[in-house]
């Protein structure tokens, strides 16, 4: 899902931070701003002055503002119809300049709204490239607990009644923290990174069974609750001796991806039974995921010992 915002969300929004100041062109005030159009597809939102591949948001700083005024009569005509009929939504102009006469005129005619900052272009740009990560990231939510353990995100998944949440609460005992319950959304802020937070209705709640609803917070303490954290890992529990489960790999454990929102995100598998201590299996989990990202292998390491073993054998 990917959501659209109004140039008066905006504006409304950001207006503290940015100084924005209406020129011209409120009449657009309702223009959306979206990550994708549906005759475009995938669009840039924000950037300096593009006339070729039009951003959403043209910023106009110090040195776009002088190359319009220095244009004859006929090109800037020309180059300010074309700023304000094609795909562009808002034109502000930064630097603290002030907009040339003909520009705000065509702005209040097309119905293009046209503001004024006094930031540096440079930096509105990346104020508002940092609030569209957030505001207009593809999100999707998830089944599952999304947990911090050691430092890290991880999302436990698996059947109900599999044990998703009475595991969840052993960790939250042995010190790690509560992110979501039931249904933690995701949102790529980044191009590789998923970032996953609670729906506030079900902020610090933890529903078990024979337990009902827990309020964690109230509970553990404000420590044991993180508002967000990105998705770095996926364990999956499943019961031992499903027959839809194949025997996993003794030497590497049973690893494969999951693809979210086009990011491969490590899947590590768990099988539940009667005397497994499955909290100390995942901290052990995300103990050897963190080795791995650092390009240590246990199986592999294994491996080249039994390599060695058998070429020292060989040789004597």
């Amino acid at each position: 899902m990917t959501e659209s915002l109004t140039v008066r969300s905006l504006v409304d929004a950001m207006d503290a931070r940015l100084g924005l100041k209406w020129v011209a062109g409120y009449g657009g005030c309702e223009r959306r701003l979206a990550r994708h159009t549906q005759v475009e597809g995938p669009i840039s939102l924000v950037g300096h002055l593009n006339l070729i591949h039009p951003n959403q948001i043209q910023v106009l700083g110090r040195d776009e503002v002088t190359y319009l005024t220095n244009l004859r009569k006929n090109s800037q005509r020309d180059v300010i119809e074309q700023l304000t009929s094609g795909q562009s939504v808002l034109l502000i102009i930064a630097d603290g300049e002030e907009p040339p006469v003909s520009l705000q005129a065509q702005a209040e005619k097309s119905d293009i709204p046209l503001l004024r900052t006094p930031l540096p272009s440079y930096e509105l740009i990346n104020i508002l490239r940092y609030f569209f990560s957030n505001k207009l990231a593809e999100t999707i939510t998830l089944h599952g607990v999304f947990m911090e353990v050691m430092g890290i995100g991880a999302l436990l998944t698996g059947n109900s009644s599999v044990g998703k949440s009475e595991l969840a609460l052993e960790l939250i005992s042995r010190g790690h923290r509560l992110i979501a319950d039931d249904a933690p959304e995701f949102a790529r802020i980044t191009p590789d990174i998923l970032r996953g937070t609670c729906p506030p209705v079900l902020q610090d709640f933890l529903e078990v069974r024979g337990l009902g609803v827990l309020n964690i917070r109230s509970m553990y303490g404000d420590s044991a609750i993180k508002e967000s954290k990105y998705l770095r890992l996926i364990v999956r529990l499943f019961d031992l001796g499903h027959p839809e489960e194949q025997e996993t790999d003794r030497l590497h454990g049973g690893r494969q991806t999951r693809v979210i929102l086009g990011l491969e995100i490590p899947v590590i598998s768990l099988p539940v039974a009667p005397g497994r201590n499955l909290a100390v299996m995942v901290e052990a989990a995300v103990r050897n995921h963190l080795l791995r990202l650092k390009g240590y292998y246990a199986g592999e390491d294994l491996a080249a010992r039994q390599r060695r073993a058998m070429q020292e054998d060989d040789d004597l």
